[in-house]
């Protein structure tokens, strides 16, 4: 088979859903919301032209389940149905070509910026962030057992809200450090109790807002989970136990693993922490752990990060390493990069490209690509076409300038509620 027919190929979910072809679009946060976390027109725009564009799972990114945490402002935050006709509209706009669409749901836990937290960050346990981060998070307070418990069925609440909203699916945020992955580790996770020390302990916090999100959703509704291969980290969340949760989750009934890695003080889903040589050449960061964690596990894989050839996607998929392509940055740029691809266009491959400044401190940031893609969302939610030779020096400007205003506005929002 060719490209486009590898690719192009339907995948049955253990729930009894079909997903359309084998490309997925990862979470990237979007902030689109407005400053008091409620859903915008946006983001119908801005799924719509995903959808058209012809990826057949679509994941929205950081949809927070409590509006008293969100990781950044202007994030969207899914506790009530007050944006129900909002939520409806986006759902449509992202079906509207065929596929599906997942909401991602998430808690920052601590990883939320100083600048934007307007009382206590909750974690684990009270374990700073190294002294890199430092100053810009604050040293979160360990959640109590009613605390936890309240979260585990806010995931719940959020997931059950977004299946009568008509999204076809959702996912827990169990990756890139926020709070499930915080459980997950053994340096950020220092508990005693029932919730801490062995990883049977660790790994209860994910698997009770699965089964709380199951009982709400149903049998036959996907659920997903995006989890890091491991998070690169001294005394952190390892490769062999990453594998024994997947392998856990999968036994519960898990739709789809999503696989990713690092955390914010090792960005490694970003690839900052540089890739050997086979791994560049095949383009995926996480194939290795994919095809360990495929000896383990039969639900469908979806892994993420570095794909860029069509050459290199398909033959992942045809290698049965991973069954859907997780692809983020292209799809910013080149939103119809699926359907190229599925069109056999012969010798596909993103134009997207490392984004440098030339000033070596600010090319160190990690933020500092994160701005110049988001800026992108930015602007197909408003219509636009992306800009691929948009500055990337005015893109970090501008969205550290919103960033800096749209906290100070949240925490003087909160203030006065």
């Amino acid at each position: 088979m060719n490209h486009a027919d590898i690719l192009g190929q339907s995948l049955a979910l253990p729930c009894g859903v079909t997903l359309p072809n084998r490309f997925g679009k990862s979470a990237m946060s979007e902030a689109l919301g407005t400053i008091d976390n409620h859903v915008t027109p946006k983001l119908e725009r801005l799924y719509g032209r995903w959808a058209q564009g012809g990826t057949g799972l679509v994941i929205t990114g950081n949809i927070m389940i409590d509006r008293r945490h969100t990781g950044e402002p202007n994030n969207v935050v899914v506790d009530d149905e007050r944006d129900m006709p909002l939520l409806k509209r986006w759902a449509e706009a992202g079906k509207s070509r065929g596929g599906a669409i997942w909401v991602q749901l998430n808690h920052p836990g601590k990883q939320i910026p100083r600048m934007l937290a307007s009382g206590d960050t909750l974690a684990p346990s009270a374990v700073p962030f190294g002294k890199e981060l430092k100053s810009a998070f604050k040293t979160p307070r360990a959640l109590s057992e009613e605390e936890i418990q309240e979260i585990i069925q806010r995931f719940a609440t959020s997931a059950h809200i977004c299946q009568k909203a008509g999204f076809s699916g959702v996912q827990i945020h169990g990756a890139h450090g926020y709070l499930v992955s915080q459980f997950l580790s053994g340096h950020h996770n220092r508990r005693t109790d029932q919730w801490g020390g062995s990883l049977a302990n660790r790994m209860r916090f994910p698997l009770e807002i699965y089964r709380a999100i199951r009982q709400a959703v149903g049998d036959d509704y996907p659920v997903s989970i995006k989890l890091n291969s491991a998070d690169f980290q001294r005394g952190g969340f390892s490769e062999e136990e990453s594998m024994t949760v997947a392998e856990t989750l999968a036994n519960e009934g898990l739709d789809l693993l999503e696989i990713s890695g690092g955390n914010y003080e090792n960005p490694a889903m970003a690839g900052a922490k540089g890739v050997r040589e086979s791994t560049a050449n095949r383009e995926a960061y996480f194939l290795d752990y994919a095809n360990e964690i495929r000896k383990r596990v039969s639900i469908p894989l979806m892994v993420t990060g570095g794909f860029r050839s069509a050459k290199a996607m398909a033959q992942a998929v045809d290698s049965g390493a991973t069954d859907i392509i997780g692809i983020a940055r292209p799809l910013a740029v080149e939103p119809d990069l699926p359907n190229a691809i599925l069109a056999g266009q012969s010798g596909v491959v993103s134009r997207v490209t490392p984004r440098k400044t030339g000033i070596k401190t600010i090319d160190n940031m990690a933020m500092m690509e994160v701005s110049w893609f988001s800026r992108q969302l930015h602007r197909m939610g408003t219509g636009k076409d992306p800009k691929p030779d948009e500055s990337v020096l005015l893109a970090l400007f501008k969205v550290i300038a919103t960033m800096g205003v749209g906290s100070f506005k949240t925490r003087r929002l909160r203030a006065n509620n």
